[in-house]
């Protein structure tokens, strides 16, 4: 199911007609996904072990929204209950003056996973491609150069054994409204508001051109965007849980076998 919502390489795409909301084939089975994700999630929890026993793979997980699109909610849910010594949570936001004094992806390839581990960007170096654009930090032609960059940086980190991610948590302008919205009217939830929730909606436009740049010209063979409809949250989590199993057990993972016989260990 989530393959239907891959960006082919070389392919450009247009958000607004991209789908935020479920597709028809899906409307009205909340209930009958919901079981489907807790299969998914046990699976997950399972497979991340491996993943840890063997210390073989690794797996990079890039998730990009608006804001308020559920980067948080997404992480919180499809990863509840996983072992957290085996994955890890980074999240980028404005450089550091150290950070500044180096090149883009210097602070990213730091954090990228090693051996038997799950490593989740929360945004990333596609803020220097889109956030960036957006604001008039670099002239377009860096831009354009950025392009290629992140798409050789993802190509080596893929040759290096890293199988990369790309999720776009795709909702609708209107959801972004009613979401910042119930941020305002919940005390709870004020301590999520900030004033570039309400600068990213009015610039919705010029958000969704840069993004849809980004994602036509990084979706490669090596490092697919994945553009996930996620007006319903239940909707996003079936698509980016069922992606990130199936890609594990592509791996045909196993528990390594004991070194020694262990009818031969004495206490």
């Amino acid at each position: 199911m989530w393959t239907s919502h891959l960006v082919k390489p070389d392919h450009n795409i247009r958000l607004m007609d991209a789908k935020a909301d479920v597709p028809k084939d899906y409307q009205g089975a909340k209930a009958e996904i919901s079981k489907r994700l807790e299969g998914l999630r046990e699976d997950l929890r399972g497979y991340q072990e491996l993943l840890s026993a063997q210390g073989k793979h690794r797996l990079l997980i890039i998730l990009q929204a608006m804001d308020t699109g559920g980067k948080d909610g997404t992480i919180r849910y499809v990863f509840g209950g996983v072992n957290p010594q085996g994955v890890s949570v980074t999240r980028f936001g404005v450089p550091s003056q150290e950070e500044l004094a180096h090149d883009y992806l210097w602070r990213v390839h730091q954090h990228t996973p090693g051996k038997g581990h799950v490593m989740i960007f929360n945004r990333s170096h596609y803020e220097d491609v889109v956030t960036v654009g957006v604001k008039k930090l670099v002239p377009d032609k860096v831009l354009r150069q950025r392009y290629q960059q992140i798409n050789d940086f993802e190509r080596m980190l893929a040759e290096e054994g890293v199988t990369v991610l790309k999720f776009f948590l795709h909702i609708s302008k209107e959801e972004q409204k009613r979401r910042i919205q119930e941020r305002l009217k919940d005390p709870k939830k004020h301590w999520k508001f900030t004033l570039s929730d309400m600068q990213s909606h009015k610039r919705w436009s010029v958000y969704m051109k840069y993004y849809e740049e980004a994602i036509s010209r990084t979706s490669t063979a090596w490092a697919p965007w994945c553009i996930v409809p996620a007006d319903k949250n239940w909707y996003r989590n079936l698509v980016v849980a069922e992606s990130i199993v199936d890609h594990l057990k592509q791996f045909k993972m196993r528990y390594p076998k004991l070194k020694l016989n262990p009818n031969k260990v004495s206490f």
